[in-house]
């Protein structure tokens, strides 16, 4: 039999999961991420590993990361936990582990979960996003991740969605990330309310502020229509924190729809079924 460890490598938490050949959870464990700093992520993820397949021999080992290699360095690229960036991840933790690994970034990670054992499951073309601490997507097609040639396909988060925008970490300004990702839509509460709030009080105060949610209904419609016109996919899959706001699947829907170019819109825009573990799950997949 050949089991499937997966591990997701989070921002605030690391998760690892082994399953069996039927997809059969047999171990999961949960630790924190160590923060801003590189050396403790790959001590966490061999320990994890190390204690998940302390009695199995023949296994696959997947990794869901964010950030993907660059295809021209072999080095970890487009990373919001930026102590990655510039770093041989997957090499290094080959030579830890002792056994080659997959690797593909958290989005395409969570669109593979999703179309295989999630809500999008029966859908050709599968995009899946992540709204959360950063914006990202993942392409699925029958079944496969679509890496693109340069393996950035699905980066919906730093398509500029407005010019001379939001300054980005990524050097670039007006990226989506920068407007409909959790701490962006913080910030410009802020702004408009002179309040500091997380995300669950700004949407139990919703009221207090028109304008931030028109706002964000509009970034969320213009970035979401941008990817509907040049992919059109079969289903859009919302994942991340924010994809728990209700009104993204009425109001949001609705803002995307109107932007679409097409007489035809019907694009379904569904809730995650799988919730924070389909990261952990695409890897073990991979």
């Amino acid at each position: 039999m050949l089991y499937k460890l997966g591990i997701d490598l989070g921002g605030s938490k690391t998760e690892a999961i082994l399953l069996d050949e039927n997809l059969n959870i047999i171990q999961r464990k949960r630790v924190p991420t160590p923060r801003n700093d590189y050396f403790k992520i790959l001590d966490t993820i061999t320990s994890l590993s190390s204690e998940l397949l302390a009695n199995v021999k023949n296994y696959s080992i997947g990794l869901c990361s964010p950030g993907a290699i660059s295809k021209k360095t072999g080095l970890i690229k487009n990373s919001n936990t930026q102590c990655l960036i510039g770093q041989s991840l997957k090499e290094d933790l080959e030579k830890k582990l002792g056994q080659k690994i997959s690797m593909e970034n958290d989005a395409n990670c969570f669109a593979m979960a999703e179309s295989t054992l999630g809500v999008a499951k029966g859908f050709d073309v599968v995009f899946g996003i992540i709204m959360g601490t950063g914006v990202g997507g993942g392409i699925v097609i029958n079944g496969k991740i679509h890496q693109g040639r340069t393996n950035i396909a699905g980066e919906w988060g730093h398509h500029t969605l407005h010019q001379n925008g939001n300054n980005c970490y990524c050097g670039k300004k007006g990226c989506v990330e920068t407007y409909i990702s959790g701490p962006a839509l913080e910030n410009r509460w802020k702004e408009l309310t002179g309040k500091s709030q997380n995300m669950p009080e700004i949407l139990q105060n919703i009221d207090n502020s028109k304008q931030w949610k028109d706002e964000f209904l509009e970034n969320f419609g213009f970035g979401l229509a941008n990817v509907i016109d040049i992919l059109d996919p079969d289903v859009i899959v919302l994942g991340g924190g924010l994809s728990n706001i209700d009104f993204l699947y009425t109001e949001g829907k609705d803002s995307v729809y109107q932007k679409v170019f097409s007489d035809l819109v019907d694009t379904p825009i569904l809730q995650n079924k799988l919730g924070d573990s389909a990261g952990v799950f695409g890897a073990a997949l991979l």
